[in-house]
């Protein structure tokens, strides 16, 4: 059975639920969420999408993101990837959420309320490469100016989560 999306308005209240593609094609609103990985060094963990992905395949992005389950906490919903895509779990932090759209090449459009959230480690990944090409540590600053030098190499909610939140993420 395909993966179930949690439609929301604008205030996170849940709507329902819809199919994980029939969302993306129609671009409604829904619920997402965004970890951040950082190591004692202040280095976020990156990874590279797989690139059999159906959208932004190949292009770096923060440590895992996905949907919530029905049901699931976002904390809970954040350790569940992170184990899947990146082979670990650590404590998370939510601290933030906002509301981005992006349409993409191939028709689909991203349209979610995404959490944002925080952990720390300083271990190695063991990555799931069905989900994830590549992995690498980087410190924010450079990833901050990597993202203003070469956008393409980054995804769309990633770029956006940098531009609203790179103080924050900077301070942590």
């Amino acid at each position: 059975m395909e993966e179930q999306v949690i439609l929301v308005d604008t205030a996170d209240n849940p709507l329902g639920l819809m199919p994980k593609m029939e969302a993306h094609e129609k671009g409604i609103l829904h619920r997402a969420f965004s970890v951040f990985v950082l190591n004692d060094k202040g280095e976020l963990m990156l990874q590279q999408r797989a690139l059999h992905k159906y959208h932004s395949p190949g292009l770096w992005t923060n440590t895992c993101c996905s949907h919530q389950r029905d049901g699931e906490s976002n904390i809970a919903a954040g350790q569940r990837r992170l184990q899947e895509e990146m082979g670990f779990v650590t404590a998370l932090r939510e601290v933030t959420s906002f509301i981005y759209k992006a349409p993409f090449d191939n028709g689909l459009t991203e349209h979610e309320l995404d959490h944002v959230m925080i952990g720390q480690y300083d271990g190695v990944p063991n990555i799931n490469t069905d989900e994830v090409a590549d992995w690498k540590w980087m410190p924010v600053a450079e990833v901050h100016a990597d993202i203003i030098a070469h956008p393409a190499r980054y995804t769309a909610w990633f770029i956006i989560i940098f531009e609203q939140f790179y103080e924050k993420i900077k301070s942590l």
